[in-house]
């Protein structure tokens, strides 16, 4: 029995996991998101969301930690440095993994993994009611309605219809004579 085992083997040796793993947490913060099978990005999310807990608390030993997990220190920078604003009002689920379908070949199901932005509150305006509000409101639909009901003047759309027969040029001239042939053959 396999109790208290977590984590995924995928057919790999544990240093092999450790490389791939490794690997593919350097490229999401690089990149922001990856394409990759499911039981990866299912593997994936916990690494990623380990290291995002480190970069949040951003003391020395939490960078040397994730120093040692990534594999570049442009992108450990980058990570420590957004961290706290990008995903301080969250406390987990960093990644969101998102469904491609069956790649072709194989037919493995793909899924992309990529960081999540959390989206800010918007601040409500408070509504002030009052009678020149109102007004204001009635006079803005009012000039939208006449906007809208203006009709157009008949010389202008004789001039659109002449500016569109001169801009169709010779291809479709061509265009039509060889539909008009086609039309005549079917015929007979």
């Amino acid at each position: 029995m396999r109790h208290r085992k977590a984590g995924l083997k995928l057919n790999r040796t544990s240093s092999h996991r450790d490389a791939m793993f490794r690997n593919m947490v350097t490229s999401l913060f690089k990149y922001e998101r990856i394409r990759t099978t499911d039981t990866k990005a299912k593997g994936l999310r916990r690494w990623a969301d380990h290291l995002i807990t480190l970069a949040k608390r951003g003391d020395l030993h939490a960078r040397r930690q994730a120093l040692s997990i990534i594999r570049e220190k442009d992108v450990v920078y980058k990570l420590f440095g957004e961290a706290n604003e990008r995903f301080g009002t969250m406390s987990g689920g960093y990644t969101r993994i998102v469904k491609l379908g069956r790649r072709p070949g194989d037919a493995a199901l793909v899924s992309m993994i990529e960081l999540v932005t959390p989206e800010k509150e918007k601040s409500k305006k408070k509504k002030t009611k009052g009678k020149k509000s109102a007004a204001v409101e009635k006079k803005q639909v009012a000039e939208v309605a006449v906007e809208k009901v203006k009709p157009e003047k008949k010389e202008e759309k004789h001039v659109e219809k002449i500016a569109e027969k001169k801009s169709a040029g010779p291809e479709e001239d061509i265009d039509k004579k060889a539909d008009e042939m086609d039309l005549a053959s079917n015929n007979t």
